[in-house]
């Protein structure tokens, strides 16, 4: 018998879906280290050109004109005018789908971006395939971009998204609610006092963590210099992630704040620094927001974009998991106000671990290694 062969799928390098599909292929590995794994950029392998040019698009939309994404975000009108064009890009995939799996003889197909999944679903379709298709979703509200007859499993954040799915037409049965995957290591034991000494860091002194997702989007800058009003001593880590002119700018300016800040720009060590972080500051990308539910951490979420991140704001405020603001300039208020109130703290804390899913990685690995043919 062969080893188990799994095709991984997501689109753009840094992104939440990279992240979501390296989570679970390093649990796979854990639990079988035989398992043949492709993890591959989709929308890069069938369509090279396009994918650098929809990513332009997309992040000039986000930074310059976010309702224009707010208005076209899992808009019925919207998602209905775009279906032929999405069938054509489908139908002259499939070609390069078929030669990617003729070579790799998958037994299972997982997809944590709906792109992927369409196609995929296209393909088995045109082919008349039985080849298993999990769609695994990385944020808290199902956009309908994700709903296709041929996937066999759709594995959803929480009990909510998975409802929300059934009331879009999904058989329950097709449904787990595993949560949304996550490197495993976010869920090992660390020594606190080591990595405050690795990092010049006092354990005895409130740490912020302050991060903008993998490509350092967001009020970096206008957080940091609120944070310098807060009333007591605080020690703050920003991530920049792979943003360089913001990484730049913040290190010339380190000298003239009060605040002790250490800056880090794409690291691979982000558990480590939200273990020992008191309170996270961050974009409420999915994955992200899995780590920090999972360490237990309060979050706080300033200025979310529209479509994503506003879903999944407004999930963990209403689960009271976070706290949202659309000023960087009040920051440092309600962080004052949360360390001279450790109730609300501790409340914000409480209400992360209820919510989390800490083992979410490892419960997709096992569902795609018992995962067969259908």
């Amino acid at each position: 018998m062969h080893s188990k062969r799994i095709v991984l799928m997501y689109i753009s390098e840094v992104s939440g879906h990279h992240n979501a599909t390296l989570a679970i292929e390093k649990a796979i590995r854990i639990l079988d280290p035989d398992a043949e794994i492709t993890n591959i950029n989709a929308f890069n392998y069938t369509n090279p050109i396009a994918e650098k040019i929809v990513n332009s698009i997309y992040m000039g939309i986000i930074k310059v004109a976010p309702g224009i994404w707010d208005y076209l975000y899992d808009n019925p009108k919207v998602v209905k005018r775009l279906e032929k064009a999405k069938q054509n890009v489908h139908k002259n995939n499939s070609p390069k789908l078929k030669r990617l799996f003729d070579r790799l003889k998958p037994d299972v197909v997982v997809c944590t971006q709906a792109f992927p999944c369409g196609m995929v679903a296209y393909y088995k379709k045109k082919y008349r395939l039985n080849l298993p298709l999990i769609a695994v979703l990385t944020d808290y509200v199902p956009h309908a971009y994700w709903v296709y007859d041929a996937v066999n499993y759709y594995i959803t954040p929480s009990d909510d998204v998975s409802s929300r799915l059934v009331k879009k037409g999904i058989p329950p049965e097709k449904i787990k609610s595993l949560g949304i995957p996550f490197d495993p290591k976010f869920s090992e034991r660390l020594d606190r006092e080591s990595i405050f000494h690795k990092h010049k860091l006092s354990p005895r002194v409130p740490t912020i963590l302050i991060m903008g997702g993998g490509q350092g989007l967001g009020p970096i800058k206008q957080i940091v210099k609120s944070l310098e009003s807060v009333d007591r001593d605080i020690q703050e880590i920003v991530v920049t992630g792979t943003n360089k002119k913001l990484y730049n700018s913040l290190r010339r300016k380190i000298r003239k704040y009060k605040k002790k800040i250490i800056l880090f720009g794409y690291t691979q060590n982000i558990n480590e620094l939200m273990f020992i972080s008191d309170i996270v500051i961050s974009k409420p990308g999915g994955v992200t927001t899995s780590e920090v539910l999972a360490k237990g951490k309060p979050m706080v979420i300033i200025k979310p974009l529209p479509g994503q991140e506003a879903n999944n704001t407004a999930y963990l405020t209403q689960k009271g998991a976070a706290l949202k603001l659309e000023d960087p300039a009040r920051i440092s208020s309600v962080i004052e106000d949360l360390f001279k109130n450790p109730h609300k703290l501790n409340y914000l804390c409480e209400r992360a671990k209820e919510i989390s899913r800490p083992n979410a990685s490892m419960d997709i690995a096992r569902l795609l290694l018992k995962t067969h043919n259908v």
